[in-house]
């Protein structure tokens, strides 16, 4: 059988999941990006190589066999070694599936990590239902101890409501040694990333943990309500970012962006609006009611009603009425009239 359950390259708002969490990782102290991917690892590298922002380099790594989180991070750290170029730098470990990460909160992990000097610092978040999530166990002088997962947790441990988010920076000197002493031992027969915490913890090394203020930005896609959760945050970030740069939207709510839509100041999104792919909207534009668009450029102070139209290109004063269809191709010159239930083709 299929699994549904959504993979890093699922869209959300037109784009790879996982371009989130890249961006996310942006940073200027960021020097190099190491990307592990497993199967179909030709076709995620070409993805994510055509999709990347262009200051952004990618290094790709397989991880052949499935052995868990640790092992996937072991199979990289030959690569992440080279990367950083013999300096004692610190290691980074995000998944691919938690796209609500803003740039700010991994700047101040990192920031936090550098100033107390930790072998590792975790990202942390406090939740009202921590089930699923593995839970994180503190030491009596408050650093975390290990973080012990759901399924293999006592009842006790199961009642913490701090959990883990599988983001944490590690020291890269001491991230190869360590993840030498992990084993085994779990429910799962896997190699857990989360058992490094245990181990530098135990060696005496300074184990610390970031507690997020937001929660939602650490929740993990793992099913498609999750998915669709996700991207209903994503969709309301995107059109509080245009409204607050002179986008006019009758109705936010029922107004569709993707992430890599540009918009001009003065546009007019009417309800029920949906703007897919790389559609460009120039100033003063009026676009819908229920109008799909993706991939269109549209001019300036164009009116563009109830339209479906994809690849086209409507000039400046156009106006294109309800109930017409553009197919792919088509191209409305400026101040162009287009009738209502007009169907057009290249």
């Amino acid at each position: 059988m299929r699994s549904s359950r959504p993979k890093p390259l699922h869209h959300l708002c037109g784009r790879p999941m996982v371009l989130y969490v890249l961006d996310a990782a942006t940073q200027e102290e960021v020097r190099a990006m190491v990307v592990v991917v497993g199967h179909g690892a030709t076709w995620v590298e070409k993805a994510l190589t055509e999709r990347a922002r262009a200051d952004v380099h990618l290094t790709f790594v397989e991880q052949s066999e499935q052995l868990g989180t640790g092992h996937a991070v072991a199979v990289a750290l030959p690569t992440i070694s080279d990367e950083i170029g013999g300096t004692d730098g610190d290691v980074l470990i995000m998944p691919g599936d938690t796209p609500l990460l803003r740039p700010g909160t991994i700047g101040e992990l990192l920031a936090r990590h550098r100033e107390s000097q930790a072998a590792l610092t975790i990202l942390t978040a406090d939740v009202a239902d921590p089930s699923g999530y593995g839970r994180i166990v503190r030491a009596k002088d408050g650093s975390v101890a290990r973080i012990v997962e759901e399924r293999d947790a006592t009842a006790q441990e199961r009642a913490i409501t701090e959990i883990n988010t599988s983001i944490m920076v590690v020291r890269e000197s001491l991230l190869g040694p360590a993840l030498r002493r992990v084993g085994r031992q779990n429910s799962q027969h896997e190699y857990y990333l989360t058992d490094l915490v245990a181990v530098l913890h135990e060696a005496g090394h300074v184990t610390n943990a970031m507690l997020l203020s937001d929660p939602q930005e650490a929740a993990g896609v793992n099913d498609r309500s999750q998915l669709a959760a996700a991207e209903a945050v994503l969709r309301a970030r995107i059109n509080e970012k245009w409204l607050q740069r002179g986008v006019t939207m009758w109705d936010p709510a029922h107004t569709y962006i993707d992430a890599d839509v540009e918009l001009a100041s003065e546009v007019s999104l009417l309800p029920g609006t949906v703007l897919k792919g790389h559609c460009v909207i120039a100033r003063g534009a009026q676009i819908g009611p229920y109008a799909n668009l993706s991939d269109v450029r549209v001019g300036e102070n164009a009116r563009v009603d109830t339209v479906e139209a994809t690849q086209v290109r409507i000039g400046a004063e156009a106006r294109v009425s309800s109930f017409v269809v553009l197919e792919p191709g088509v191209e409305i010159a400026n101040a162009e009239v287009v009738a209502p239930f007009e169907y057009r083709s290249r």
